[in-house]
C-alpha cells in the first residue's frame, strides 16, 4: 500500500523574482484536501485526475510553479497507485488491465492519423497548440504504446506546446495527454 502525499507548503520555494507563482492559500487548500481526501478523512473525494487537473491563480510573491507541479506530480501517482491497488483487490488484475488496453488502444487510434490531421484546428482567427510540436510529442507516444520506447510520466506531465493560428485545439490534446498518464500509472 502507498503512504499518504506529505507535501509540505513550507517546503516550496518563492517564485523567481519578478515572475508570478501559484497563489500560496490556493495551493495550501487544494493540499489540505488532498491529504485529507487521501487519508480517508474526508467526504470531498479527491482522485488521481483531479490532482493532475488542478490549477491555480497566479500571484507575485506566489509559490514556485516548479516546484509545486513536481509535488503534484508526486501525489498524484500516489493517488494513481492506491486507486490500482483498490481496483485490483476489488474486482481483480483482468478488469484494470483491460482498461488501460482499451485507453492505449483509444490513443494509438487517435494519433495513427496522418500528421497534421491528428486533432481538430481552431479557426483561423484563434490560436492553438502548434501542430508540428504536438505531432512529434504524439510520435513518441505512439512508440512508447507500440513498443515500450522509454518515456515517463513526468515527461509527458511537463510537455508544452507553442502558439500558432489555426494550431491544434488545445482541449483535445490535453485530453489525449491526461489519458496517457493515466494509462501510465495505471501500469506502473
Amino acid at each position: 500500500m502507498t503512504t499518504a502525499p506529505t507535501e509540505s507548503s513550507a517546503a516550496f520555494p518563492d517564485a523567481p523574482r519578478g515572475r508570478k507563482g501559484y497563489e500560496r492559500a490556493a495551493v495550501d487548500e487544494f493540499l489540505l484536501r488532498a491529504r485529507s481526501a487521501f487519508e480517508a478523512s474526508s467526504d470531498d473525494p479527491i482522485t488521481a485526475a483531479d490532482v493532475r487537473k488542478a490549477a491555480f491563480p497566479l500571484t507575485r510573491r506566489g509559490y514556485s510553479i516548479e516546484a509545486v507541479d513536481a509535488a503534484l506530480g508526486r501525489i498524484e501517482d500516489a493517488f494513481a497507485a492506491r486507486e490500482r491497488h483498490d481496483a485490483i483487490t476489488t474486482a481483480g488484475a483482468g478488469p484494470w488491465v483491460g482498461q488501460a488496453r482499451e485507453t492505449a488502444q483509444a490513443i494509438l487510434d487517435r494519433l495513427a492519423r496522418g500528421r497534421r490531421r491528428r486533432f481538430d484546428r481552431v479557426s483561423a482567427l484563434r490560436f492553438g497548440y502548434r501542430v508540428d510540436e504536438v505531432d512529434i510529442v504524439a510520435d513518441r507516444i505512439s512508440r512508447y504504446l507500440e513498443t515500450g520506447e522509454s518515456l515517463t510520466p513526468e515527461q509527458v506531465r511537463s510537455v508544452a506546446f507553442r502558439m500558432q493560428r489555426r494550431g491544434y485545439r488545445e482541449a483535445q490534446v490535453d485530453a489525449v495527454l491526461d489519458a496517457v498518464i493515466e494509462v501510465m500509472l495505471a501500469v506502473a
